[in-house]
């Protein structure tokens, strides 16, 4: 939940600095665009931090070399949260996000089957987490395949 707190609070603060006077921000699209960013590099520091051992334990067993699947996929999200801004790769982040987040599913659903716990918290249940799920495709997807409005 705190990823999508995150992204919706910098969604607000960037449309605010757009409406203050920031005219780059002054178009939702964009704005978008920098809360998607904002949203990967928030989850891509939990795959070096305290929570890499969770993260972990959510690959399915039958996915070899967990470990590197959460390195492969933090420097993905990574990557996919810079390229976003860049306008000549933001529709190839964007569908790289997407299929990320679909590739990585299996894993919640793996974690919220088995009641793992990220950060010392239960992961978020199936359904809510299924829901963000889809609210994060569809953000990302805005965010890649809209034009800016501005």
């Amino acid at each position: 939940m705190i990823p999508f707190i995150a992204m919706l609070v910098s969604l607000l603060l960037f449309r605010t600095l757009g409406f203050a006077g920031w005219e780059y921000m002054n178009d939702w699209v964009i704005s978008l665009r920098f809360a998607v960013a904002v949203l990967f590099l928030l989850t891509a520091s939990a795959h070096w931090g305290k929570r890499r051992p969770d993260l972990i334990a959510m690959i399915p067993p039958g996915i070899p070399k967990a470990a590197l699947m959460v390195t492969i996929t933090g420097v993905l999200e990574l990557a996919g949260a810079m390229l976003i801004l860049i306008p000549a790769t933001t529709a190839w982040a964007s569908a790289g996000l997407a299929l990320m987040l679909i590739a990585m599913f299996p894993a919640n659903v793996y974690a919220a089957n088995h009641h793992l716990s990220l950060g010392g918290k239960p992961v978020t249940p199936i359904v809510p987490r299924t829901f963000l799920q889809i609210v994060f495709l569809a953000v990302v997807l805005m965010a890649g395949w809209l034009p800016p409005q501005g």
